[in-house]
């Protein structure tokens, strides 16, 4: 009989003890296959519980395939002993080192916020007026393309801030670009068909440029034509060689080398879109907010007179990462497809957020976040400059004064990865730049994305310190 020890003042319940020795008996071979377990009744009685307990336990191993019941006969141990003696594999050295989650000191991120910014004390408020105004309809579907009251606010909103001209029923609110321009795509895909335009699809994106965004469209069968950037932003030259008819920007801010598109290149692409009548340009407006020297830049889709610029914005990088809210404006000619095709999609934003998102915006509450934001970014974009001095002519620095990056070239013999490498061995972490290319980078010198918005001020000064330090002794002038 088995002697199974059972705790009854544990919170395990009984039968999930009985169930747990009896199952770790037959892993480690204690119980070989084919031997008869004590029938339910016995061993009920053996360890003076209730049957109905030991039945529970038996039903479970049966289920898991431990044991086996056999009709008038009763539970066998079933014939696992070839599982029960597979040895693990030990993790190699190197295995165990790729597991290990790098830790560094400083975490020069182009991607992060400084979350410690974030409006807790207003988000919690609009959250508490959004319960207790009892909104039972919240919680029922709303239109498709995102609440009215939302993407009415965000119309007032990009008019006053960016200059882009249009209506609520333009706007399609999403959970993201990603989610977006998934949507993008069938809707390139239904604009082709409707054509009967059998033609592989063609999009040109700027080289370097947002790379999930290339990823995306090669993943819904487009081809990518990679053109290359000047000092004013994509070769609009090099762009009407090619056969393409979409073209992906990000003119406001070039994603990631941080060119800000002069108003002769925008007009410049505007006419190459104006030239056929299903081309169309898609303005990516990922950090537009973040401009400290100057005015704000227009949105390109401000000057868009034809309709050819569907215009993409997203309150991630403004407001937190997790608030995954983006949206698209929409040419009308787009948007009687849309509505023909792709309709049918449900907004995939909870109703609630766009509910506390569309009163952060009409009551003001998004503008003050802003000027805040803002003021602190700018004082680390500053900062980090300031500090990067103590490298003098042994780096070159572009795309500063706006966003929340500093592309640095540094003037060494090492690869991009050597450096990488290196920094990541003293505890700094680093984020090139050839990541970003379509094709292979042709640049000399290793480039890096030093970002900013994540670090205090006090580890701006120390990371950028200790990144000199490391590197001091294999720059050159």
């Amino acid at each position: 009989m088995l002697s199974i020890p059972i705790d009854i003042e544990s919170f395990v319940p009984m039968y999930e003890q009985i169930y747990s020795y009896i199952k770790n008996e037959i892993k480690d071979g204690r119980l070989s296959e084919h031997y008869k377990l004590p029938s339910a009744r016995s061993l009920a009685a053996h360890l003076n519980i209730s049957r109905n307990t030991v039945d529970m336990a038996y039903s479970q191993l049966v289920s898991e395939g431990y044991i086996e019941a056999i009709p008038k006969s009763g539970f066998y141990v079933a014939a696992i002993s070839a599982l029960a003696s597979i040895p693990l594999m030990p993790v190699s050295k190197k295995e165990e080192k790729k597991e290990e989650k790098k830790s560094f000191h400083y975490d020069f991120s182009p991607f992060a916020i400084d979350i410690n910014s974030f409006p807790y004390n207003i988000w919690r408020k609009l959250s508490k007026d959004c319960m207790n105004e009892y909104n039972n309809e919240l919680f029922l579907l709303g239109d498709s393309k995102g609440d009215e009251a939302l993407r009415t606010a965000i119309a007032g909103y990009l008019y006053s801030s960016r200059g882009v001209i249009c209506s609520p029923e333009q706007i399609i609110v999403g959970a993201g670009t990603d989610y977006l321009l998934l949507l993008l795509s069938r809707l390139f895909f239904w604009q082709k068909f409707e054509a009967e335009n059998t033609a592989p699809a063609l999009m040109a994106m700027e080289n370097p440029t947002y790379k999930r965004a290339y990823e995306i469209f090669t993943g819904m069968q487009f081809e990518v034509l990679p053109i290359e950037l000047d000092q004013n932003g994509i070769c609009v030259d090099s762009l009407f060689k090619t056969k393409a008819d979409i073209v992906y920007v990000t003119p406001s801010h070039q994603y990631p080398l941080g060119v800000v598109m002069p108003v002769k290149r925008r007009q410049e692409l505007l006419s190459w879109a104006s030239l056929k009548r299903e081309r169309y340009i898609i303005e990516d407006d990922h950090d537009s907010e973040f401009r400290y020297k100057g005015k704000p830049i227009p949105a390109l889709k401000g000057m868009d007179s034809l309709g050819k610029v569907i215009y993409l914005g997203t309150f991630s990088r403004a407001i937190a990462p997790a608030i995954r809210v983006g949206y698209m404006v929409l040419p009308e000619e787009l948007l009687i497809l849309y509505k023909k095709h792709l309709g049918m999609f449900s907004s995939t934003v909870s109703r609630v957020d766009q509910y506390i998102i569309t009163h952060f915006l009409s009551d003001g509450y998004f503008e003050r976040h802003l000027n805040k934001i803002r003021t602190l970014y700018k004082n680390k974009h500053d900062l980090l400059l300031q500090t990067l001095k103590i490298f003098h002519d042994r780096i070159i620095i572009e795309g500063e004064h706006a966003g929340l990056h500093l592309v640095v070239y540094f003037k060494t013999s090492l690869t991009e990865k050597e450096l990488l490498d290196l920094a990541a061995g003293n505890g700094i972490r680093l984020y090139g730049l050839n990541r970003h290319y379509i094709t292979p980078n042709t640049g000399t010198l290793p480039g890096i994305l030093l970002g900013y918005a994540n670090l205090s001020e006090e580890e701006i000064k120390k990371g950028t310190l200790a990144l000199y330090e490391v590197l001091k002794d294999i720059l050159t002038v």
